[in-house]
Formats: structure tokens, C-alpha cells, sequence
């Protein structure tokens, strides 16, 4: 089972191999492997630093407790008709993302997030939508 908090969710669907660090690269193509090979995987949602979290390099400043995160968290879960403890297998998670999304809503649910730039969720949402999945990391 993974702990996952709720911007993390829409995070995994944009996943293309970069983050902040190699550790954190390490373990999130770790987890998103796992959740894309096997969509029967547990997910409890949680309330701040998380599974992915653990990894975030000690240099610079540690956003994972940070309200805007938090407030992202609370806004995503909320637009997926989800809530903090609620404890679920992966392929729920992209039947209320299929549901609940469409790409557009990037913009506005992770209006702060600095890897919104790169289009990559909007596709990854898009993925979902087609029944495709979680994307392939190379």
C-alpha cells in the first residue's frame, strides 16, 4: 500500500522521469511503475507528506508542508469527490479522475505548481481519459 496526498495523484499521470532529485526520481518511478503494472495496488490518501515526500532532497526549501501544497492537496481531492483517509486500489483513483477531470483542469487546481509549464499533466489527464493509463516511463 502507498500513502499518497492529493496533488500526488495528478502528479503520477504527468510523470515523465524528472523531479528534484536522483532519489526522488528513484522512488517515484518506483511507485508510478508499481500503480501502472499493478492498478489493484491499495492507496490511502493522506493528509501532508507522503510515500513520494520521503525522498524530497534535504537542499532548498521543503515545500511538502507548505500551505499552498496543502491547499492544492484539498482542492484536488475535493474536485475527486475524495477525502483524506479514504483508502482505495489505484484503478478507483483513475475512475474518478475519468469521472471527475479534463485536462483544462490542470490550470486551475495546480494554478501554483511550477511543472504545470510543461503540459505534461494535461496529457497524462487526457491518457486517463482514453482508458490508456498510467504512460510508460522511459
Amino acid at each position: 500500500m502507498y500513502k499518497l496526498r492529493g496533488h500526488h495523484l495528478l502528479c503520477l499521470l504527468g510523470y515523465r522521469g524528472m523531479g528534484y532529485s536522483k532519489e526522488y526520481v528513484e522512488n517515484m518511478t518506483l511507485v508510478h511503475q508499481t500503480l501502472r503494472e499493478n492498478p489493484e495496488k491499495w492507496v490511502l490518501l493522506v493528509k501532508g507528506p507522503d510515500h513520494l515526500c520521503e525522498k524530497f532532497p534535504h537542499t532548498g526549501e521543503y515545500h511538502c508542508q507548505n500551505d499552498i501544497i496543502y491547499k492544492r492537496d484539498a482542492v484536488i481531492l475535493r474536485k475527486l469527490g475524495l477525502r483524506i483517509g479514504q483508502m482505495l486500489r489505484w484503478k478507483d483513483i483513475e475512475f474518478h479522475i475519468q469521472r471527475d477531470m479534463v485536462p483544462a483542469d490542470i490550470q486551475s487546481v495546480c494554478d501554483s505548481c511550477s511543472w504545470r509549464s510543461y503540459g505534461v499533466c494535461e496529457e497524462g489527464v487526457q491518457e486517463m481519459l482514453e482508458g490508456k493509463g498510467l504512460r510508460e516511463v522511459q
